[in-house]
């Protein structure tokens, strides 16, 4: 499994989206939790949002077929 880190700017960008909804769900465990990688930087697992993102293209498809 990919341990690759990656910024808000890209989780942003391959989630669409914005910061402040990515942190409501973050408080409302509905996404992946942010790692510190420092007193100032935190980053996401890719392994994790894209995991994420298949959770919600699997209950999207669930959904449509109700």
């Amino acid at each position: 499994m990919s341990k690759k880190i990656i910024r808000l700017p890209e989780v942003k960008n391959k989630t669409g989206l914005s910061r402040s909804s990515i942190y409501l769900r973050m408080s409302n465990n509905e996404f992946p939790q942010s790692i510190s990688l420092g007193s100032r930087a935190i980053g996401w697992l890719e392994s994790d949002i894209n995991e994420w993102l298949e959770g919600c293209i699997a209950a999207s498809k669930a959904a449509s077929h109700e």
